[in-house]
């Protein structure tokens, strides 16, 4: 068993897989955690670097699946916590169906505050550890034909600078916001987006690359970092653009039949 433990939700595929590949090649032991069954196949990739790997399948999208996750610790100090887990969805907001975006908003916000609201004020009790959430550059975008998972990911940017203001006197704990932009990754087939200009381009970030940038923001220490230089233009340019140009800009991205243009 090694002296640190670390856990990875949204594990199985993705940025989620690619930080738990470095938690456990930097020695740490690792919980893994994915909504579906292919996570514990994931887990047997990572224990080729030697630490204890166990995997949970779980849907953080409930109070129930957070706190099944908090159990499958068994009471083991955590060191580090990669808070990835996340749902997108495309299409018009009107003809989206109840479930699907709740879906989206119960992931990103309410499962993602809540296991921040358990895992860091040991954390801060202690004045040691480390966490990283996955936040994106679309938190500062208005997302035409992506407006629940855009606003989902405005919250998640704004809460954690919040928290890392709450906490500040807990100088040895770091809270760390990553923010990519596109990934090749399932989510544009997952959310449902394979007939968009986005979801169909080829030149998307790769996830290893993404996940190396958010953990060595996170072992730095810093509050954020913009994945990709150019996504840190996008997310420069988001600033002092107007709402409705933004909105405009997304929607010839995510509309459904962009990627026939």
């Amino acid at each position: 068993m090694a002296d640190k433990f670390a856990i990875i939700t949204g594990a199985s595929t993705g940025i989620g897989f690619e930080l738990a590949t470095l938690a456990a090649k930097d020695g740490y032991d690792i919980l893994v955690v994915a909504d579906e069954a292919l996570i514990d196949a994931a887990a047997q990739d990572f224990k080729q670097f030697g630490t204890d790997v166990q995997s949970l399948q779980a849907d953080l999208s409930t109070i129930e699946g957070v706190d099944q996750l908090l159990a499958a610790t068994n009471g083991r100090t955590i060191d580090l916590v990669c808070a990835n887990a996340g749902r997108g969805l495309g299409k018009a907001f009107l003809d989206q169906d109840l479930a699907e975006w709740r879906k989206v908003v119960d992931t990103n916000v309410i499962g993602t505050a809540y296991l921040l609201q358990n895992v860091l004020p040991p954390m801060v009790a202690r004045n040691a550890g480390k966490v990283l959430v996955t936040g994106s550059i679309a938190g500062y975008i208005p997302g035409a034909f992506q407006a629940v998972y855009n606003g989902t990911k405005s919250f998640v940017d704004s809460f954690v600078a919040a928290i890392q203001n709450e906490i500040k006197d807990a100088d040895g704990v770091t809270l760390t916001n990553l923010m990519p932009g596109p990934v090749d990754t399932e989510f544009f087939d997952r959310a449902h987006m394979m007939d968009t200009d986005v979801g169909t381009d080829p030149k998307k970030s790769d996830p290893a690359d993404v996940a190396k940038d958010g953990w060595d923001a996170l072992m730095s220490g810093k509050a954020a970092v913009v994945s990709g230089w150019k996504n840190k233009v996008q997310s420069a340019i988001a600033n002092v653009t107007p709402n409705a140009v933004l909105a405009e800009m997304h929607r010839k991205m995510a509309e459904p039949g962009t990627a026939n243009d």
